[in-house]
């Protein structure tokens, strides 16, 4: 019989709505957890339908190619492979590098004749596949970072100013641009690979090769079969996020400070006409970022869509100041060699480029003090410290420049 006038609702109704509330406080709940814990989004995705989170790749190839923000991406991987005990394929005996500017050969790597593979390779090396393949597993990820060749190029000559044959007789880059010819030389190619398209070097092909479109597609190609991911330098942090994604690591993996960083004044400001020279002299790098920058937003675009981006982005960034505010003083500002009171974190001053690093704030417990420490370790000296720990019986690598 319908219920009349105003009477009370009946129980079973009022049960639904209790229902329907406490649903609604629940979903609220799971929404403000996933926000304010700082909860990875992956975690919950499933009960949504998303895609299960996975263990997290350990067999990571990075090719660093020169001057394009790798010695961050590197840092991330030196502490990821610190953390998780992982083995990195470093260079032999006193050496920095893996054989560059040669093709990479594995014998270039420690302790390689011992041990069949290696977790990490992350140091400077010219890629030469089947020699990389004798070092890291069958189910290696590879990725690699590129930058945009003006700015590349005008880095490179001034952190390589003073032992590239070609910068060295140039008195500006302007001038260099103006009649790169003059003070190039194909010949001295090993001398002269941070002079033209370096990276397109870097990749293990020819700098001096016709830009004949055939040739650069079929490399392109190449590049794009053996690597999984290329970051963009001027895009970093959104890279990072898609990094992040694919490694299926935390938030705190991939967290970094900015490694090697030049201060303002080393910089140089390139005209317009500049600029378009630096592109023609470079074009195959050109066309190699070209791609792989058109290339990394469609992946951004389908994996993640641009809301999400957003607030991907955001996380890292804010976590970033986090750490910046625990770890670092006067603000996070970078300092220049002199101001840096701790000389084991000075990083290495090249040509005439004005390094910075960082000061950390006194007083830190000793857990966070390691924390810190690993983050704005300069490449060398972690590498150095990477070796020592899992190379204890051999000496110690070298590096003359802390004792000045």
């Amino acid at each position: 019989m319908p219920r009349q006038g105003g009477g009370p609702r009946p129980l079973g109704c009022r049960w639904r709505y209790f229902r329907v509330i406490l649903l609604l406080l629940l979903a609220l709940t799971l929404l403000v957890l996933a926000r304010f814990l700082l909860t990875d989004l992956e975690l919950v995705t499933p009960l949504f339908g998303g895609q299960a989170k996975g263990p997290p790749v350990t067999n990571i190839m990075f090719l660093k190619t020169h001057k394009t923000a790798s010695s961050t991406v590197l840092n991330i991987l030196y502490r990821f492979a610190e953390t998780h005990n992982l083995s990195v394929a470093l260079p032999a005996g006193l050496h920095v590098h893996l054989g560059y500017p040669r093709l990479f050969l594995a014998r270039y790597v420690e302790g390689v004749e011992l041990q069949q593979h290696f977790n990490i390779m992350c140091n400077h090396l010219r890629f030469n596949l089947p020699e990389v393949q004798k070092v890291m597993p069958n189910n290696t990820f590879y990725f690699s970072i590129l930058r945009n060749p003006v700015f590349q190029l005008e880095s490179s000559f001034i952190y390589y100013k003073t032992y590239t044959p070609a910068f060295l007789r140039a008195p500006s880059l302007d001038a260099f641009l103006a009649s790169p010819r003059t003070f190039y030389n194909d010949s001295r190619l090993l001398k002269n690979v941070y002079a033209k398209n370096n990276m397109w070097f870097d990749f293990g092909f020819d700098p001096n090769a016709p830009r004949e479109e055939g040739y650069v597609r079929a490399r392109i190609a190449e590049v794009e079969r053996r690597f999984q991911l290329v970051l963009i330098a001027e895009h970093l942090d959104e890279s990072l996020v898609l990094l992040r994604r694919r490694l299926r690591w935390a938030l705190d993996d991939v967290v970094a400070f900015r490694i090697n960083a030049r201060s303002a004044r080393s910089v140089t400001r390139l005209a317009p006409e500049t600029r378009e020279r630096a592109r023609s002299w470079c074009a195959l790098d050109w066309r190699l970022y070209e791609h792989f920058n058109r290339s990394l937003w469609g992946q951004l675009r389908a994996e993640l869509g641009p809301r999400r981006l957003r607030g991907e982005v955001e996380r890292l960034r804010a976590r970033r100041r986090e750490l910046a505010t625990l770890c670092l003083q006067d603000g996070g500002e970078p300092k220049n060699r002199t101001q840096i009171r701790d000389l084991r974190l000075r990083p290495y001053q090249s040509g005439r480029a004005d390094i910075l690093g960082y000061n950390l704030r006194p007083g830190l417990d000793n857990q966070t003090l390691r924390v810190c420490q690993r983050l704005v370790m300069p490449e060398l000296q972690y590498m150095a410290h990477l070796y020592a720990l899992q190379f204890p019986e051999k000496p110690r690598k070298n590096i003359p420049f802390l004792g000045e």
